[in-house]
């Protein structure tokens, strides 16, 4: 048997306990990280919080709005009686019959002069009241309530009931009769030089609940200690509510102004049961114009151009209302720049 060269074991064992000094030394291997889902970065899951409120509101407003908006446009091009396929294109023939229809462009004016109305009477009526309701006084409760029932009313109760009112020889007529003021009754409903006024009438009753309700929720955010401190200056009553009120209730009275605009544009109900747009179409408006082209003329594809000219009036007045009157009241919008001197 041949002996192991000379060292070997030497060696051998010198290996051996610089590898056993350096395993003990060694720091121990990290265990692998058991697998699992990884946290959500904060933004990433702020937009999924978002996505998920959001998005079930834009599939409503997607359904509702722009699908019905979009067919109205589709339809808008065809010569359609509502029964059949899509099949007499006509472009803007449509649009170029309605701005030339003086019926049309009537309901247009009446529209607007609506609006202005709306805002001339509604605003001071409804300020003064909230000013008034607002005060310590005996049954404030009771008069808001019966203020407000008006406007909680639907239209069609309230257009049904005063259109029986307004009948000749009606209530309305036994009334002035009784006062003394028989002399003046008028076909309040079949006079085309009174009918628009009446139908303001009934406008003013059924909706300066709204202003008053939303001036009285913004007198309550005006702080008590500057109508106190405005008094122990010696300030009258109408320099506090030129100075104080009506500023700081200038949001209120915008948002307002922007409600009113937007349903006297899309009135409809009231005037469709008061008179139909008559006598001689004058208290027509777009919407009741509308609705007798589509509904009782079958010209659905024309009744759809109209539909559009009236939303693009209502967006572009919407935007123009909330770029000049709206924008001050937010404050992250930019604001115009001042001009330099």
């Amino acid at each position: 048997m041949t002996a192991p060269p000379a060292g070997t074991r030497a060696d051998g064992d010198t290996v051996d306990a610089a590898s056993r000094v350096q395993t003990r030394g060694a720091a121990p291997a990290a265990a692998p990280a058991p697998r699992g889902r990884r946290p959500l970065r904060p933004a990433v899951r702020k937009r999924l919080e978002i996505a998920f409120f959001v998005l079930p509101a834009l599939a409503l407003f997607a359904v509702f709005i722009v699908t019905p908006v979009v067919q109205a446009v589709r339809y808008s091009v065809f010569r359609w009686n509502g029964l059949g396929p899509l099949d007499d294109f006509v472009g803007l023939a449509n649009y170029a019959n309605a701005l030339r229809d003086t019926i049309f462009t009537d309901a247009v004016m009446n529209n607007f002069i609506i609006i202005a109305l709306s805002i001339l009477i509604q605003l001071p009526l409804g300020l003064g009241i909230a000013l008034l309701l607002n005060r310590e006084i005996w049954g404030r409760t009771v008069l808001r309530v019966v203020i407000f029932v008006p406007y909680v009313l639907a239209e069609v109760v309230a257009g049904v009931i005063w259109f029986m009112l307004l009948q000749p020889r009606g209530v309305m007529d036994a009334l002035f009769d009784t006062v003394g003021l028989g002399e003046y009754t008028q076909l309040w409903l079949g006079d085309p030089k009174v009918a628009l006024g009446t139908v303001m009438f009934v406008l003013t009753w059924k909706y300066v609940g709204l202003a008053i309700i939303l001036f009285l929720a913004g007198l309550q955010g005006v702080p008590a200690d500057l109508y106190e401190a405005a008094q122990l200056d010696g300030a009258s009553w109408w320099q506090v509510q030129r100075r104080i009120t009506i500023p700081l209730l200038g949001p209120t009275i915008r948002t307002w102004g922007f409600l009113s605009m937007i349903g006297s544009l899309q009135l409809f109900d009231m005037v469709w049961i008061l008179t139909g747009g008559g006598p001689a179409n004058s208290t027509m408006t777009m919407a009741v114009y509308l609705i007798n082209q589509g509904t009782e003329r079958s010209l659905y594809g024309y009744a759809s151009a109209v539909a559009v000219i009236l939303f693009v009036i209502s967006l572009v007045l919407a935007a123009f209302y909330q770029h000049f009157i709206l924008r001050r009241d937010n404050p992250d919008a930019p604001q115009p720049r001042k001009a330099r001197r």
